[in-house]
């Protein structure tokens, strides 16, 4: 029996990079899987290769009928809904006087808005699979504030305080809501990127690192954590070394 055995998960993102490897690793624990992605051809070809365990649905994050259709789907397709992880995310970024308020816009849409439609829109299927679980991915920006990335870190921290409240909501509801805050972590958006002094580790973080937490959460082994955040960073933010003397 795998850890995710019985679990229906939705995966925003879920076509590449981080949701790609979560959409592999819940199928391997057991879980049926709904991968959402504005990227079809890859999208597709993951369901695919995954099987009947899994199935494609386009998605919009920032509309809340696509939201509504991937429920829908997951329902159908596998009987219900009982874990919901809100992995899709942009980043942009620029100085005050360059960054639009276009971008602005755009990211706030997708990274936090887009989180607060896809809760809406499952919630009532998440309660009638319950135990549920909705893990929602912030970052290490969702901490500690970054020059020049405005949106994406406020953004991450309106995720944190998003999950709090949903959590404390649901909670009586046996639907648990947590966040995972990644440090830099090996994906196509961070290619090439030099975090050599990122954190002590020196190295980024791998998908599958990632995905073996979200696994934790998304399971039943993780029943009595709700409205807290997960970091999974290197050591990014425990601190600073020791300051050398000139």
């Amino acid at each position: 029996m795998g850890r995710l055995s019985g679990k229906i998960a939705l995966i925003s993102g879920g076509a590449r990079g981080m949701g790609e490897s979560h959409a592999r690793m819940f199928v391997d624990e057991g879980a049926k899987v709904v991968i959402g992605d504005i990227l079809v051809e890859d999208g597709e070809r993951l369901a695919r290769e995954l099987g009947d365990s899994a199935v494609f649905i386009q998605l919009d994050v920032t509309c809340y009928e696509s939201w509504q259709s991937a429920v829908e789907l997951a329902q159908k397709t596998f009987g219900g809904l009982n874990v919901l992880v809100n992995n899709a995310g942009i980043i942009n970024f620029g100085p005050l006087t360059d960054y639009s308020v276009d971008d602005w816009k755009k990211i706030i849409d997708v990274n936090l808005t887009g989180q607060f439609l896809g809760i809406k829109a499952a919630t009532p299927a998440l309660v009638a699979s319950a135990p549920s679980s909705i893990i929602n991915v912030s970052s290490t920006a969702g901490f500690q504030g970054i020059s020049a990335l405005h949106g994406y870190t406020a953004s991450k921290f309106g995720v944190r305080g998003l999950t709090k409240s949903v959590a404390l909501e649901l909670a009586r509801q046996n639907v648990r809501a947590n966040s995972v805050h990644p440090g830099t972590v090996s994906t196509p958006m961070n290619a090439g990127l030099d975090v050599a002094d990122f954190n002590p580790m020196r190295r980024m973080g791998r998908v599958e690192e990632v995905s073996k937490l979200l696994i934790y959460l998304a399971s039943d082994e993780s029943s009595f954590t709700t409205g807290t955040e997960f970091l999974i960073d290197g050591g990014e933010l425990a601190g600073m070394d020791a300051l050398e003397e000139k």
